[in-house]
């Protein structure tokens, strides 16, 4: 049972590493399609960041959900797992930027891979444990959503605040499209 759950946690932590990688430059690919804005990022602002690994986590989540067998409290763990990858983000590059006051690209890019895999260390840990979750998967299901809506919204409308500007352009969302 361990060496099955570590292994799948393996799978799913490549799976979402190639799918970030993907959805960081799926917006380009598809010319600036407005439907790809919706889970790739469209510009290099943390925010855009961390919408890369949750999306990465949430299809990666509708995947395994559709393909293994169902895990007591699945979708509880999954939201946990995605929001504390999601959160970590900008947590470790506000502290090492405010530390040491540079942001370099390989250091930018590690941190979406170190997220990524302490969060499916954090799911192999939950699950190998028998984490029962006190709510439904039906509510941690509708967070999802929830905060998937967020992301939406806040790619279209971003507040004028440091976490979604882009550090490249100094701008706030959606490069040459204005919505507000």
């Amino acid at each position: 049972m361990k060496k099955s759950l570590y292994f799948r946690q393996l799978i799913g932590f490549l799976s979402v590493s190639l799918l970030g990688t993907f959805l960081h430059f799926f917006y380009d690919l598809t010319g600036g399609s407005l439907f790809s804005a919706l889970v790739s990022g469209v510009n290099e602002s943390t925010w855009e960041h961390m919408k890369l690994m949750f999306f990465s986590m949430l299809i990666l989540a509708l995947s395994e959900h559709r393909f293994t067998p169902e895990l007591n409290g699945f979708w509880s763990i999954k939201l946990i797992s995605t929001v504390f990858a999601t959160c970590l983000i900008p947590i470790i590059f506000y502290t090492y930027n405010g530390a040491i006051g540079k942001s370099p690209d390989a250091l930018n890019i590690a941190i979406f891979y170190v997220c990524a895999a302490l969060a499916f260390v954090l799911e192999a840990k939950l699950q190998g444990c028998g984490y029962s979750p006190k709510a439904s998967d039906s509510a941690a299901v509708f967070v999802l959503v929830c905060i998937a809506f967020l992301f939406a919204i806040f790619t279209f409308l971003p507040p004028r605040l440091p976490l979604f500007r882009d550090p490249v352009t100094g701008l706030y969302g959606i490069p040459n499209k204005s919505f507000a």
